[in-house]
């Protein structure tokens, strides 16, 4: 009776229970635990306290007011916090494989990650096993387990005698056991699912890497470090300030409520929400191009890397065989060289240059083969025979020298076609002898291929051809001081010729059999100034990873294999293949490149630098903004004049433009040399001492307009209502000022402002759009005090801005480059 599955209800309830089929990530925050780690927040303690000052005054509309920004302040971190989630587990979905199984009596195709126990997977040619299983049903089934095991040679397999024991068997103690992660090439199976996530064997090798960081830890040290220092600064000329207004006006209301505007101007709190965005925005826009961070301190590293680490296959090539040539020898009569070449491989093959001969001859299609010979451990060479007129036609196929050896054709002849094979080797082609056999009787066909009396018939050349972007790919990253590195399994001739191909280096070549004669030091200096690295071993790319380092290299790092999981981990940057690694090599990894092409890693590159770019320049933006909201809250309680700026003022700056200013610079296009410039010192501060000065020096204009005209105004004897706003108005146009200077790195306005950014049009009109609420709608302007505004105003505001604009301009252009790091 044929089995029905799992029913629909029963799998969920397991999927809830025993949790997906997946290595287990990094714990992340609850929502509950977000929201009160923000109520720890200077911050969020200033706005209470200036809330309850209020209500003291008695004046509830602008307490409430600051108690809801409290509140939104927790709710922007909530919200930031689960979109993060969301985005991180959409991108997990992405790179999770599909599987087909039986659910409700039906075949359904599902993530790999809603697998559960119990399910009937269904496996053809080409699937990668979702989970650890165990056969009921196999025919002429192998497997591809080396990502496990190592070994290279498929592993055939049966159905087991007793379809409900239960075992938990190590790969190669269990011919009806199937491990997830391994490879169907060949044959077809059902098998009923014993284990998922965690508890594979898969799962247990994953966990002995441990669990890796998602955060990214040095961008939040250095964060954190950031506001710690303004938050001291701040603080400490707060309470300072409040003591002098107190001991020297007596008012210790006012005294409080101006030193509790002064440190909610002067704290920085922005910066952690701003890299939270960058790094959740970035990851996404990364996402785009094919490549999946799994670790946000990847987005600082990728712009960093010195030495790329590459396979060649799959990743340079197209992971595709096509025919490149067939040399007839002699010259064939009857049937093609390329048509026997198919005849002698599989009707519906798996096999990559079996699937390359069917291709290049389609003729070959038709009909039934009368008998198989299949690959043998002694003989590399496999043949079919078919009917042929009245008898029957034998086509075969195998590495050239076992042909030589099946056809023993006179020894001058043999060393002709030996050497012919070994020119096309060298230049990086897989190799195939063909011979065929005429005129055989069908009743009694040849018992081997030994017997059927082969005649030798040509060789045909196959090749993986390189991916089309790679040597545009290559040119890239020679201009952007990235070297790059091919580590391979394959022959050193193969890899040397797609090196040409490409673009890279052909040379040193060396050779993993070389360095497993090297002892440490020697192993060091042979790897670190290769080119092609060929016939290395996966335990070799670990110490390869490791001596490049030692060498101050930055390094990324490509693999697919369990194997391959600790030399991804100790790289800079691991970078899985999506398409044919294993979730130990993804979780290992900082990156999964989703369609294994080498120009998605040149792409990620370019992204990552132009995103620590963009957050550099928020950083500055923000280090400059601070300034002319400090020094306005301050000037006046210094001066005894009257107040611009109160608690609520403030908020409304912080809590609404800076947040939306931070997409604004997030969505900011690439710098023009962003690809011709080479890595930078991954130890470099995210906000270098040259780049905070350029900051403070940006503020101190921006402050000096508008305390200038601030005092303008007093000294015409403007009315305190109107005082406030004109100052008001002056300083947003001023920070409106800084957003523009700092989009660009060049002292260019004009290029600026030519860069296309829609987000940051949408940015100043809504910038726009709630000035003109809080100036013209009389409730909003009340609560805000500034009833006094008149239009004239707003050309003082406007002039204010472009005097800031034009100013550093003309600074940025004195200079000779911008400090970036």
């Amino acid at each position: 009776m044929k089995s029905a599955g799992l029913s629909t209800a029963e799998a969920a309830l397991r999927l809830r229970r025993e949790g997906p089929n997946a290595l287990p990530d990094a714990a992340h925050r609850s929502l509950a635990r977000v929201a009160l780690d923000v109520a720890r927040e200077p911050m969020f303690a200033l706005l209470l306290g200036a809330g309850a000052l209020y209500l003291l005054l008695g004046d509830l509309a602008e307490a409430l007011v600051l108690l809801g920004f409290a509140c939104l302040s927790v709710g922007i971190a909530v919200a930031q916090e689960a979109r993060t989630e969301r985005a991180l587990e959409a991108l997990r979905d992405l790179s999770s494989p599909r599987a087909l199984v039986v659910r409700d009596g039906e075949r359904r195709r599902i993530p790999g990650r809603e697998v559960v126990r119990g399910d009937l997977l269904i496996l053809a040619e080409g699937d990668r096993i979702p989970a650890d299983a165990r056969l009921l049903a196999a025919e002429t089934l192998e497997v591809d387990e080396s990502l496990l095991t190592g070994e290279s040679v498929p592993v055939r397999k049966h159905a087991a005698a007793a379809p409900g024991e239960a075992t938990t068997p190590r790969p190669g103690d269990d011919p009806a056991a199937v491990f997830s992660g391994s490879l169907v090439v060949r044959g077809s199976g059902e098998a009923i699912v014993q284990a998922t996530g965690p508890r594979t064997e898969l799962g247990r090798i994953g966990s002995a890497l441990g669990g890796i960081e998602r955060e990214p830890p040095r961008l939040r040290a250095q964060t954190a470090a950031l506001v710690r220092s303004f938050a001291v600064l701040g603080l400490l000329a707060s309470l300072v300030l409040a003591l002098l207004y107190g001991l020297l006006r007596g008012d210790w209301l006012q005294a409080a409520l101006g030193g509790i505007a002064l440190a909610m101007a002067m704290l920085p709190e922005e910066f952690p929400l701003i890299l939270t965005v960058f790094a959740v925005m970035g990851a996404r826009r990364i996402a785009r191009v094919g490549v999946l961070l799994r670790q946000a301190s990847a987005l600082q590293t990728l712009g960093a890397t010195t030495v790329l680490c590459t396979d060649k296959t799959g990743t340079l090539t197209r992971n595709r065989m096509a025919v490149a040539l067939a040399q007839p020898d002699p010259p064939l009569d009857g049937p093609g060289l390329l048509r026997l070449a198919a005849e002698a491989s599989e009707d519906a093959p798996f096999d990559p240059m079996e699937v390359a001969l069917r291709q290049a001859a389609p003729e070959a299609t038709g009909g039934t083969p009368l008998h198989h010979y299949g690959l043998r451990p002694d003989l590399p060479a496999m043949g079919r025979a078919w009917a042929a007129g009245d008898g029957m036609r034998l086509a075969a196929k195998g590495a050239p020298e076992a042909m030589l050896r099946l056809c023993a054709p006179p020894p001058a002849e043999a060393a002709r076609i030996a050497a012919a094979a070994a020119a096309l080797a060298a230049r990086g082609l897989r190799v195939l002898g063909v011979a065929s056999a005429e005129g055989l009787d069908p009743a009694h066909p040849p018992a081997r291929l030994e017997e059927a009396g082969l005649v030798f018939r040509g060789l045909v050349g196959l090749a993986d051809p390189l991916r089309p972007q790679v040597p545009e790919a290559v040119a890239e990253c020679r201009t952007a001081g990235i070297r790059v590195v091919i580590v391979t399994g394959d022959h050193p001739e193969t890899a040397r010729a797609i090196a040409a191909e490409a673009g890279l280096d052909t040379g040193p070549v060396v050779t993993g059999a070389e360095l497993a004669r090297l002892d440490e030091a020697g192993f060091a200096a042979r790897a670190v100034g290769a080119a092609i690295l060929a016939r290395v071993l996966p335990e070799q790319k670990l110490r390869l990873v490791q001596a490049l380092k030692a060498a101050g290299e930055v390094v990324a790092m490509t693999g697919d294999g369990v194997n391959d999981a600790p030399a991804l981990k100790a790289a800079h940057v691991g970078v899985a293949m999506g398409a044919r690694g294993t979730d130990v090599a993804r979780e290992a990894a900082a990156a999964v490149l989703l369609e294994d092409d080498f120009g998605a890693i040149l792409r990620a590159i370019r992204l990552g630098r132009r995103i620590l770019d963009n957050l550099r320049k928020a950083m500055g933006y923000i280090v400059a903004l601070h300034v002319p909201i400090a020094g306005m809250a301050f000037l006046p309680l210094a001066f005894g004049l009257p107040p611009v700026l109160g608690p609520l003022h403030i908020a409304f700056l912080e809590m609404v433009v800076d947040p939306v200013c931070s997409l604004a610079f997030e969505a900011e296009p690439e710098e023009a040399d962003v690809m011709r410039r080479p890595p930078e010192d991954p130890q470099a501060p995210l906000l270098a001492p040259g780049l905070v000065a350029w900051g403070v020096v940006q503020g101190i204009v921006a402050f000096a307009t508008t305390g200038a005209l601030y005092l303008w105004a007093w000294q015409a004897g403007l009315e305190e209502p109107a005082l406030r706003a004109i100052a008001f108005t002056a300083l947003v146009a001023a920070l409106v000022a800084l957003i523009l200077v700092n989009r660009s790195f060049s002292a260019s306005p004009l290029a600026a402002l030519a860069r296309p950014n829609p987000v940051l049009l949408a940015v100043l009109g809504l910038v726009g759009l709630l000035l003109v609420l809080v100036l013209e709608v009389p409730p909003v302007a009340a609560l805000f005090r500034l009833e006094g505004f008149a239009a004239w105003h707003a050309g003082l505001a406007l002039a204010n801005g472009l005097a800031v604009l034009l100013i550093l301009e003309v600074g940025k252009r004195l200079r000779n480059a911008w400090p970036r790091r």
